[in-house]
């Protein structure tokens, strides 16, 4: 097993994340089930991460616990150096409404809002005028090329433009970090690869750190670095 020790960036920096032995079990009526063994990697600043596994790998449960909707059990998971797992609830809640956007698979947008008030949403929840939060809202769907869409219901917009949307909606608030769980996964192949670039072209454009779990390996292969989870086992990209 090639469980990711070290990690080709330059350590002068510290890295974003550091996950060092980071284990989860649960209980399941066969007993003591390990979903992540012993994972060890680091996440620079900036940078596009790609994980990729299969079905029941634990790709999801370890994006989960990087965006502390999870704990691991065992091991530690560090952010700017701080421990996640030493956070309280309101603490973990805090950090991801402060650090962090998120896309998952399906895009969980309100069909009786419009695009643009479904984006605003989370800005005016964080107590941001609805004014200001409306005028960013635009200029996020303007961004990831939904211009022409703000005043459309959510319903009114084909998968590939609801799933652009809820990355704008993910991307409003400028978090450090953009976790995205199968973000083209419930898209054909050419929607999938739009979304696709429009994630890339936000890493790129603002610094802002992607870490993707996805089975598609095209998508995987237009990041930086790629690691795979098998069987809850981390494997660098060369042990394919």
């Amino acid at each position: 097993m090639n469980n990711e020790m070290d990690v080709p960036f330059d350590h002068a920096v510290q890295p974003l994340y550091e996950v060092r032995h980071a284990r989860k079990t649960v209980e399941s009526p066969a007993g003591e089930l390990t979903i992540l063994k012993d994972v060890c990697f680091d996440v620079k600043a900036g940078e596009a991460l790609a994980i990729v596994g299969s079905s029941g790998s634990g790709k999801s449960t370890l994006l989960h616990i990087l965006g502390t909707l999870d704990r691991a059990t065992g091991g530690s998971v560090l952010f700017e150096g701080r421990d996640l797992s030493s956070l309280s609830a309101q603490e973990a809640a805090h950090f991801r409404n402060r650090e962090l956007g998120f896309v998952f698979q399906f895009h969980h947008l309100l069909p009786e809002f419009t695009t643009v008030e479904n984006v605003a949403m989370q800005a005016v929840i964080a107590g941001m005028p609805r004014r200001e939060a409306l005028e960013r809202a635009a200029e996020a769907l303007e961004r990831v090329g939904l211009a022409e869409r703000l005043h459309h219901h959510v319903s009114t917009l084909s998968g590939g433009e609801r799933q652009r949307a809820a990355i704008a909606r993910a991307t409003l608030l400028c978090p450090k970090v953009l976790l995205a769980d199968e973000p083209t996964g419930n898209l054909d192949e050419k929607t999938g690869a739009r979304v696709a670039e429009v994630l890339r072209q936000l890493n790129r454009d603002t610094g802002m750190t992607l870490v993707i779990v996805t089975h598609n390996r095209e998508l995987a292969a237009d990041m930086d670095r790629s690691l795979e989870l098998r069987s809850g086992e981390l494997y660098a990209q060369d042990s394919f």
